[in-house]
């Protein structure tokens, strides 16, 4: 038992680095590592330990990125919302769409996405400001605690649009939606990483505590197992997640990028073994 509450813990610490660093939270991580530990695990338990995991360690990069200052607070609440009917729309859709044959195509979609990632690094073209306020985007400045400032512009209804598919993907999936969020916000809106990866973990962090709230009222948390298994995971991802927020400001946008394009790609070849 002392054996598995230690693996528990170095589990929650690496989820804790890998997930703030490239801000998808580490749910895609966590769930196959429970299926191959514990077996005997339902699926509603599983999905229940990887939120309330997912909840911590968003919540916990997200205090650290306020620090920071990295966070775009205005359009992270707005696209946390914009997650709101996406959601309801993709647990109606769990009911009626044939899994296997959605899981098969998106899985494909993804390992082509974090190939695209992978050779691109991240490299995008700016929009000026002048440009931006004739074509109807959005721009914002964010300077950080380091004294570095970020000017960007993007397109608002393309990001509540955005926010509404990734809503839609993670319930239907059983993925964090900062998986997909993150590189949507970099290549799709033009976001910097460094901010794409703290205003996605915000956003993360609203999700997931709905997501805990709602599987809380359900009763997945009573059994005693569950809450010791969430203990010693929260107890490697709350250091995990502060060291992942810190080497965010200290390596460059590019690596978290290609970080991301391998997380993506095994996420991929997850959704995809799933479907046979």
């Amino acid at each position: 038992m002392t054996e598995t509450f230690f693996l528990l813990v170095l589990l929650g610490f690496g989820i804790g680095t890998l997930g703030t660093l490239i801000g998808a939270g580490g749910g895609f991580i966590l769930v196959p590592v429970l299926l191959l530990l514990f077996p005997n695990l339902n699926t509603q338990i599983t999905t229940a330990i990887s939120m309330a995991v997912v909840a911590i360690n968003a919540s916990t990069g997200t205090i650290a990125y306020m620090q920071s200052k990295r966070i775009d607070y205005k359009s992270g609440l707005i696209f946390a919302l914009a997650t709101i009917p996406g959601s309801i729309i993709g647990v109606l859709t769990t009911k009626i769409i044939p899994k296997n044959q959605f899981n098969i195509l998106f899985g494909i979609v993804l390992i082509i996405l974090a190939i695209f990632l992978f050779i691109r690094g991240g490299k995008k073209k700016k929009l000026s400001i002048q440009h931006s306020k004739k074509s109807g985007h959005t721009h914002h400045t964010i300077t950080d605690k380091q004294g570095e400032t970020y000017s960007y512009t993007f397109n608002m209804k393309y990001g509540i649009l955005l926010s509404i598919v990734v809503g839609f993907l993670s319930p239907l999936l059983g993925i964090g939606g900062g998986i997909i969020h993150v590189p949507a916000m970099t290549e799709w809106l033009q976001f910097p990483v460094h901010i794409a990866t703290a205003t996605s973990h915000f956003v993360l962090a609203i999700m997931s505590t709905v997501s805990v709230i709602v599987h809380f009222i359900e009763g997945s948390y009573q059994d005693a197992a569950t809450i010791k298994m969430i203990i010693a995971l929260a107890i490697g991802v709350i250091p995990g997640a502060l060291l992942g927020a810190k080497l965010s400001s200290k390596v460059k946008g590019t690596f978290i990028i290609k970080a991301l394009a391998i997380s993506l790609a095994i996420v991929g070849i997850r959704i995809l073994l799933s479907a046979f």
